[in-house]
């Protein structure tokens, strides 16, 4: 993570080859879930900002990929759902060699929109 890709579709590109396709249906279940979010990298990794702000970000690691930041909301909201990712300080992680769990995904992703919205009127 310590390389500077100027896109997502780059950082995906520069993952191990049985990393990649995991990596491109987690990029699709963000996007279509909040279809708004302009897609960055932040802190060398893919990120999704909606009126600047970013309301999540996905990592590629060896063995799992990570979702960011799993707030307190997001994982009491989808506890049953999430039992079986270990989740730990703000982070969700998933196995690479388990099923990509899209509807999931897509769930977090637009329960942190709405976060990002409530705190904006807050």
């Amino acid at each position: 993570m310590k390389s500077r890709h100027t896109s997502v579709s780059e950082y995906i590109a520069a993952q191990p080859a049985a990393s990649r396709a995991v990596l491109r249906r987690v990029r699709r279940a963000i996007r279509d879930a909040i279809p708004e979010a302009d897609e960055v990298v932040s802190y060398g990794m893919p990120a999704y900002k909606i009126r600047g702000r970013a309301v999540i970000y996905f990592a590629a690691w060896k063995e799992h990929f990570s979702l960011y930041p799993a707030s307190e909301h997001v994982v009491s909201a989808l506890e049953t759902d999430l039992a079986p990712y270990e989740i730990s300080k703000g982070t969700i992680r998933f196995p690479l060699s388990s099923r990509v769990p899209v509807r999931l995904i897509g769930r977090i992703a637009r329960l942190r929109a709405k976060e990002h919205a409530g705190k904006e009127k807050g």
